[in-house]
């Protein structure tokens, strides 16, 4: 398999461009070098086979050869709104998020959160993550990153179809039946919704006002089961059971 690279991509010029870290690695790391073919994508679902053209420090100009067919997406929107979790956890996280698909990423800051980022703190180190995974497992979209938010500010604002939060088994098995109840497989197959959002909490759990505020604000109750996994396993868990039920596997 050709090596793959996020680039600008001019359809009508038949141009690719790479800038800054996908230029360095082009020539520096992979040492390739002008008449070599590689993958172009842009980011937004387009991929190309491309000759690189030009080589310079911080730039490489490419010629496309054809456009590929890009891997699908899920047919459900995923955001993954997710609480912001200590040391390397949350780089994990965003890998394997971007690896099983979704379309988006919100770091949260939550009652219980640990790690310290302010709103609008994301390290751009998280981006760089996503543009890694998604070369990886050759997808040709890259999921927006949230620049990071309140839990508060985010429930506001999602306008997701379907909206999720995962609670630990306990209180999932507690949640009293009706509209705000634990949403088991059967509820959820119903219909696959065109947007969802998942809430993930951090390693201190939800805090019980935070839960009880997301039930008020529309979000149903959801548990992966008897256990509780590591903060940093639940996303990828959580999303492949979801796009199982939702036919997106």
């Amino acid at each position: 398999m050709l090596p793959r690279f996020l680039g600008a991509i001019d359809v009508a010029s038949g141009t690719a461009h790479l800038a800054d870290d996908e230029a360095r690695h082009l020539s520096q790391v992979l040492r390739l070098r002008a008449g070599d073919e590689v993958t172009v994508f842009d980011g937004a679902g387009r991929e190309f086979r491309a000759r690189v053209e030009r080589l310079a420090r911080d730039r490489a100009d490419l010629a496309l050869l054809g456009e590929s067919a890009a891997v699908a997406e899920p047919l459900v929107r995923l955001t993954l709104a997710q609480a912001v979790l200590k040391g390397d956890k949350m780089d994990d996280v965003v890998r394997d998020a971007t690896m099983m698909g979704v379309a988006a990423i919100e770091p949260l800051i939550t009652a219980h959160t640990v790690a310290h980022m302010k709103p609008g703190g994301a390290p751009e180190r998280w981006r760089r993550i996503a543009i890694a995974s998604a070369k990886q497992c050759r997808r040709a979209v890259l999921p927006s990153m949230g620049t990071g938010t309140t839990f508060d500010d985010w429930i506001a604002r999602d306008g997701a179809e379907a909206k999720l939060i995962l609670v630990e088994p306990a209180l999932g098995a507690e949640a009293s039946p009706g509209s705000n109840a634990t949403a088991g497989s059967a509820d959820l197959e119903q219909r696959a919704p065109g947007s969802a959002s998942l809430l993930v909490g951090p390693e201190g759990g939800w805090s019980p006002d935070e839960i009880d505020r997301a039930r008020r604000a529309g979000y149903r109750s959801v548990t992966l089961g008897r256990l509780t996994l590591r903060a940093d396993a639940v996303p990828v868990v959580a999303i492949s059971v979801l796009q199982y039920v939702w036919g997106d596997l």
